[in-house]
């Protein structure tokens, strides 16, 4: 593919990067300039194999024809629509094929820009809907700790991950934590984790000390990604969502990783077979191709705002790009790739494969445990003392000079490819990582 554009830019000061060691990347670039399939291809020419999906998103690989030609023709034709009282015929389409391969309660779809944006239209939407049936006084969020659930206020308040709380003061009033999921007695387990399920009781101990009659919501990953792919115990959602039900309090699946093949399945909830009363979404909804995502709810949820004068607004709540046609346009590409090269089952069929090449990497140099579920997996890393995080950004740095790509946190390297790889493929992302923990300090 011709590149017309300078590889390296002349000038690197005015970018602020996200969640990057800016003043590390800046003395030595690490620059991507196309992508294809399964690959990157860097600024000096050399191939990377994508380990991440970008950044859990590009859940078909790179540069698919499908939504390239859907994103060029939806340009040329009807570039934006406003959605505040208006609309366009895509994003009606998008919705009604997004909720028809949801789970069964999920009848109605509210567009968002991203992960973030999705979680803070579900937060609002949780307690706006206690509001709308006379429960005025279901305000309070409860998450659980080494939750990810975005960057908003919202998000990080219900979130559990101490660095990206720490600095941006008291955050939101009324919200409490569950413990994590992440138990000793689980490691080195394969898939789904026996021990554990109890700790969805500590919400019991929640809804006593604050009175389920002020609790809204309850929100978080089915299978934790961010913090470091972190499994849910068996039985575990199964409890959350029985004590969800017994008190009233809604219950949010933050989907915006599972979601869209990453474990086997549509999406996670799914695949355990337990239903929310709302999904959030994003990231492979459009294949990471331009920003998009989307609050799944059941109809209960939805039509109890449908109430009072036609007229009015019935809920104050939407952003200038909710539902836009070139994002509704690469959508549909993207569910009918998927639908069309059944890379949902692929991933289903890969799982075992993918979870015994992991699971090779038990006895490998600084390796203290690995998880997976799906095509997700992370390999723990025995921290250097006195210095967290040094040995695992060492190894992806490693990583990505042999010409792989992963991604950490923590002492956590998290991996979770395009569905497309291929089984050569998996077993160069972890014969690479191999080579890389043998030669680390």
């Amino acid at each position: 593919m011709a590149l017309d554009r300078p590889q390296i830019p002349n000038d690197l000061r005015a970018f602020w990067m996200p969640f990057t060691a800016n003043r590390q990347f800046k003395q030595a670039p690490r620059m991507f300039v196309a992508a294809e399939g399964m690959h990157y291809t860097t600024a000096d020419g050399r191939q990377v194999l994508d380990g991440t999906a970008g950044l859990w998103c590009c859940n078909a690989g790179h540069r698919r024809p499908r939504i390239v030609e859907a994103i060029q023709k939806q340009a040329a034709e009807l570039d934006y629509a406003p959605a505040f009282q208006m609309g366009h015929p895509l994003a009606f389409e998008l919705a009604n094929k997004l909720v028809d391969m949801a789970p069964a309660p999920m009848e109605h779809a509210f567009f968002t820009n991203s992960g973030s944006e999705s979680v803070e239209t579900a937060l609002k939407i949780a307690i706006a809907y206690h509001r709308a049936r006379g429960e005025g006084a279901r305000t309070r969020l409860i998450g659980r700790e080494r939750g990810y659930h975005g960057v908003n206020f919202g998000g990080i308040s219900v979130g559990g991950i101490v660095n990206n709380r720490k600095v941006f003061g008291s955050l939101l009033n009324g919200v409490d934590h569950l413990p994590h999921t992440h138990l000793a007695e689980n490691a080195w387990t394969k898939g789904q984790p026996e021990h554990g399920a109890h700790l969805a009781e500590d919400l019991e101990r929640i809804v006593a000390l604050h009175g389920a009659e002020t609790i809204a919501a309850v929100i978080v990953e089915p299978m934790a990604g961010s913090t470091g792919v972190l499994l849910p115990p068996k039985g575990y959602l199964e409890k959350l969502r029985e004590i969800s039900t017994k008190h009233g309090i809604l219950l949010i699946f933050d989907e915006v990783i599972t979601g869209f093949g990453r474990l086997g399945s549509s999406f996670a909830a799914e695949h355990f077979n337990v239903m929310p009363d709302m999904i959030t979404c994003a990231k492979g909804l459009t294949n990471g191709v331009i920003p998009m995502g989307a609050v799944l709810t059941t109809a209960a949820i939805h039509d109890a705002f449908m109430q009072g004068p036609e007229h009015l607004i019935e809920l104050f709540h939407g952003y200038t790009y909710s539902g836009a046609p070139i994002c509704s346009a690469a959508g549909l590409a993207t569910l009918e790739t998927y639908r069309e090269e059944g890379l949902f089952e692929r991933a289903a069929d890969l799982a075992p494969y993918w979870q015994e090449a992991l699971h090779s990497l038990r006895g490998t140099r600084h390796v203290i445990d690995i998880r997976n579920m799906g095509l997700i997996g992370a390999l723990e890393l025995e921290p250097i003392p006195g210095e967290p995080t040094r040995r695992a950004f060492a190894a992806f740095l490693k990583a990505y000079e042999k010409g792989i790509l992963v991604r950490t946190t923590g002492d956590i390297i998290a991996m979770s490819p395009p569905l497309i790889i291929e089984k050569p493929q998996i077993d160069q992302l972890v014969e690479t990582l191999r080579e890389v923990l043998a030669t680390l300090d």
